[in-house]
Parts: structure tokens; C-alpha cells; sequence
């Protein structure tokens, strides 16, 4: 199947490398807003294609597209491309890390970027365009909503429910039974026993610098 990948930064890039290496995906072309283009006429030795005028060249019933983007703007960058691309009329894939361990009865929406070392446990159901960068756990019975970013090794407890657009920083935990709000903006290391309420930030306590050198540790 042949697919266009949305983007021309080092998330495309990843993106290019996890499908020519570990799918079936055959990357023919890039493509971004032109206005970001400028002189570039190749990306990752590929074809880079205004956005803008894709489907002259690229028929959707031949191609397919990939948009691999960032959590920027609380997911809302890629949010607003995955619908632009659906409304020219592409289907959109998805990307299962050979690494990952996904049990039979997941499911899986479009356009989700799963890396190496995620678990993803039984009665699971992800929605669309969601990221989940290496080495998470998606515990049994649980949803994620459409357009949410786990960084890594974040710990998604059983039974749990995460709003749309919502955001999980490196380390974060999450009790079981808990139901994450729409845009919760969960920080790298961050414990939470409750159920957030939507558009909710946590930051975690930082370790204080201690007033000593290393120099005079005895390791």
C-alpha cells in the first residue's frame, strides 16, 4: 500500500524509518503546507508535495496518508491536519510497532503512531490519531480517546479512561478506574489517584538542587 507522510520534521522522519524498516508500507512521497516548503523540493530522498495541491498528483483512491505529528498546541496541530487530510477524501493508516505486545482483542483507530515496547493488554480500545511513544503500559479494559499523546513510560492502570486531546509526560502514573478530562495536560512524573476535570494541568514536585558538589559524595 502505498502512503504519503505529512511532515518534514524529525517525527516524519522517525516515521519514514519505522515503516520502510517495519511494514508493509510503501513511503512514495511527503508532504506538508507550503508555506513551510519554501525551495525544498525532497524530504528523506522522497518527493515533498504542497499539501495544498496533493490530490492533483496523488489520487486517494491509490495512496494513503500518515500524519506521525507532536502533542503541539495540546494535540490540536494534529488534530486539525488529521481532519483536513480526511476531508480531501484520504483513508489514513496506522503504524503497530513488531515490538509492541498488542493482545488480539485491541482495538485500534486510524492514523496512531504505537512504538516498540508498549503493552497493551486485553479489552483495550484506542481511538484516532493518538501517539504512544516507547515503553508504555495500556492497562486491560481500557479507552483512550481520540487525539491523546503518551510520551514514555507512562503506567495507564486498568479500567481507565482518557479524554481527548489529553497529554501524559514521561513516568506519569495513573491509579485504576480513573477518568482522565479532555485536554488534561498530565507532567512528566505526576501520580493521580483522581479523576481529573477537563482542560486540567499537573505538574509534579521537582527534586531541589541540594547546595553540595558532586565532587564530594563518596559513590
Amino acid at each position: 500500500m502505498k502512503v504519503i507522510i505529512f511532515g518534514i520534521n524529525q517525527t516524519a522522519q522517525l516515521a519514514h524509518y519505522y515503516l520502510t524498516t517495519d511494514s508493509d508500507y510503501d513511503v512514495v512521497a511527503f508532504s506538508a503546507n507550503e508555506k513551510y516548503i519554501e525551495d525544498m523540493k525532497e524530504f528523506c530522498g522522497l518527493p515533498l508535495i504542497p499539501f495544498e495541491d496533493i490530490e492533483q498528483s496523488h489520487s486517494v483512491d491509490e495512496y494513503r496518508f500518515f500524519a506521525p505529528m507532536t502533542y503541539r498546541n495540546m494535540n490540536n496541530d494534529r488534530k486539525d491536519i488529521y481532519y483536513k487530510i480526511k476531508e480531501k477524501g484520504y483513508e489514513l493508516i496506522s503504524y503497530v510497532s513488531s515490538m509492541a505486545t498488542v493482545f488480539d482483542n485491541v482495538k485500534i483507530g486510524e492514523n496512531c503512531f504505537i512504538l516498540e515496547d508498549n503493552t497493551i493488554q486485553p479489552f483495550v480500545t484506542i481511538g484516532n490519531n493518538v501517539v504512544l511513544w516507547s515503553g508504555n503500559h495500556i492497562g486491560h479494559h481500557g479507552t483512550i480517546k481520540d487525539h491523546v499523546f503518551l510520551t514514555s513510560q507512562v503506567v495507564i492502570s486498568g479500567n481507565c479512561v482518557l479524554g481527548e486531546n489529553s497529554f501524559f509526560g514521561v513516568n506519569a502514573t495513573i491509579r485504576d478506574f480513573m477518568k482522565i478530562g479532555k485536554y488534561s495536560f498530565i507532567g512528566m512524573g505526576c501520580i493521580i489517584v483522581t479523576d481529573t476535570d477537563d482542560y486540567s494541568v499537573y505538574f509534579p514536585n521537582t527534586s531541589p538542587k541540594k547546595e553540595l558538589s558532586s565532587l564530594k559524595l563518596k559513590l
